[in-house]
């Protein structure tokens, strides 16, 4: 399966994330979810980028909302518009699920 994750929220309080299986993982970023994409925690990049194998997105217009530059996002994470995410729905997952 190729699933598609939208995650909004900096904070996660459930393991739903940890536990996701696929055989292809993309990882959306939207919201407050592209805290992730920035910030480091203790000097660390956020665990959700430790998820192995997923490919991860951040949404540009999201980005700028929160006053953040591409230039500042994550080596592991691209940078998109909300195009490249219909873009990425439609023709590289099967299914998509919001975190």
């Amino acid at each position: 399966m190729k699933l598609a994750v939208f995650l909004s929220d900096l904070r996660r309080t459930e393991d739903t994330y940890d536990r996701l299986k696929a055989d292809k993982l993309g990882v959306i970023l939207v919201e407050n979810g592209v805290y992730h994409a920035v910030i480091k925690e203790g000097g660390k990049d956020s665990p959700v980028l430790n998820k192995t194998g997923a490919s991860f997105y951040a949404l540009s217009d999201d980005l700028e909302t929160r006053g953040f530059t591409a230039s500042q996002v994550n080596p592991k994470v691209k940078v998109v518009s909300y195009g490249d995410i219909v873009d990425l729905i439609m023709n590289e997952y099967e299914k998509t699920a919001w975190l």
